[in-house]
């Protein structure tokens, strides 16, 4: 049976690309710049001569596009999607962008986040005689916006009216392309340009592959019109609301070389290490990182205490999405075959290892028994993130609130479970110091909804046999 996954599962990215010649190509490179948001499925729809097509598949990028297949998508603009499940399952019907044909024509509609009001508009919908094709909660969207009367830029204001929670949402027509960021700003979303070009994504590292250039992130409640002929209208229509960042994206979801609102995401976790070995000190010989999510932080801590840092931990880069595994002969075999403890590094050695976040604690705890097999003295962990106490309702595929180990412990209790000599935190006004501000949504370790959830206790009825 498979273990439950001890990390936070990054929700999706969304990519487009307007007026290129070259617009399927582009949006390849976009996607694989975004691989590390989803690994489920992947998608690209294009538009051209007033038509819409579409190829989206299970797995990754690279196993998806192949030439053959970009060739078959044709036209100057496209929009692109990489998805893991947080709201419905994973399945073909669930792979994005979305396509619906009504009677204004073709609609194409990828999305990052998390409607907190889907289940109840679903009913609503559903009611009224609407037939959903997945269990996504993009398809509510989709279905507001087909059912209004209006031309499409108001029909997809008066949609986004009606929705609550997180998005991130580009749509795609026969004349234009359509970006929206939810107005409190809790998923990501950028602007670039390549010569004449618009491009659009979930961070700008993606930009960085195709020799795009960074214009500006899209505010929080903007809606961005983009047509295929190059030009560009900006909609704020909705009440300002206060920005609400996802936090959790400077911790772990976003590539280091992403800037996510003007800041750096390498630098700043850099000082969230620099912060957390001002507030937990250690006597120590070297810090190592848990490769790759805590190497900028154990950077940072290094720096800041004196200590040397060291690749204690070495990371396979060829352990695919799935392998075979030995009965019990080998202990920790899953972790041991991603990361390898260097006994050269290690041995009589009194160790900081610094990782990103705890979430339920058991890769952690193998990987501590690895370390001391390998012959380390001592071994100290620090988190570059306060205890993750609370569930995401924002996007982000979460633990319950009951599996979070930060829940089930005390700190002391933590270390003895975990198996190392000293645990220690990065406190919430630590680790908001280092991103710069107050501006982000920190619910997963305060518990501070910034929206209400407004289905609570509601179940999606449909499901899918064979699953």
């Amino acid at each position: 049976m498979e273990e439950p996954r001890d990390r936070f599962c990054d929700e999706c990215g969304v990519f487009a690309v307007v007026g290129h010649p070259e617009a399927s190509h582009l949006a390849y490179l976009g996607l694989h710049g975004l691989q590390h948001r989803g690994q489920e499925s992947a998608g690209i729809v294009t538009a051209h001569e007033a038509r819409i097509f579409a190829f989206r598949r299970l797995g990754l990028v690279g196993e998806i596009f192949s030439p053959q297949v970009l060739e078959r998508l044709p036209g100057s603009s496209a929009i692109g999607h990489v998805r893991y499940s947080t709201a419905g399952g994973n399945h073909i019907s669930n792979a994005q962008p979305l396509v619906i044909h009504y009677s204004r024509g073709s609609l194409a509609v990828a999305h990052n986040g998390n409607l907190t009001n889907a289940l109840t508009l679903r009913e609503e919908l559903e009611g009224s005689g609407a037939i959903f094709q997945s269990t996504s909660d993009t398809e509510v969207l989709v279905h507001l916006v087909a059912r209004s009367g209006a031309d499409i830029v108001d029909a997809v204001s008066h949609a986004l009216f009606r929705a609550r929670g997180s998005y991130s949402i580009l749509l795609m027509n026969q004349d234009l392309v359509i970006a929206a960021r939810d107005p409190r700003g809790i998923r990501p979303l950028c602007l670039g340009r390549l010569g004449d070009a618009y491009v659009l994504s979930s961070e700008s590292a993606s930009f960085d592959l195709m020799g795009a250039t960074f214009e500006r992130d899209i505010q929080p409640g903007e809606i961005l019109v983009l047509t295929h002929d190059g030009r560009a209208l900006s909609l704020l229509p909705f009440p300002q609301r206060p920005h609400k960042l996802c936090l959790f994206e400077y911790v772990y979801f976003a590539r280091p070389d992403s800037v996510l609102d003007g800041v750096s995401v390498y630098h700043a976790r850099k000082r969230m290490g620099q912060r957390l070995a001002r507030e937990h000190p250690v006597d120590a010989d070297l810090v190592i990182p848990i490769p790759d999510s805590g190497t900028g932080a154990a950077i940072g801590f290094a720096e800041q205490s004196g200590l040397p840092f060291e690749m204690g931990l070495i990371r396979s880069h060829y352990v695919g999405r799935t392998f075979i595994e030995p009965k019990q002969s080998i202990r920790n075999f899953g972790v041991s075959l991603k990361l390898s403890a260097c006994r050269a590094v290690l041995e009589g050695r009194k160790v900081v290892i610094v990782d990103d976040s705890l979430v339920r604690g058991t890769t952690a705890r193998k990987i501590v028994e690895n370390l001391r097999r390998a012959g380390a003295k001592e071994v100290h962990l620090r988190l570059a993130s306060p205890p993750v106490k609370h569930s995401c309702r924002f996007g982000i595929d979460t633990p319950t609130d009951a599996e979070l180990i930060a829940n089930q412990f005390t700190i002391e209790q933590l270390s003895e479970h975990l198996g190392v000599d000293s645990l220690g935190y990065l406190s919430l006004d630590g680790l908001l110091s280092a991103v710069g501000g107050h501006r982000f949504c920190t619910a997963c370790f305060s518990g501070d909804y910034p929206v209400e959830f407004q289905d609570e206790g509601k179940k999606l009825r449909l499901r899918f046999e064979g699953l």
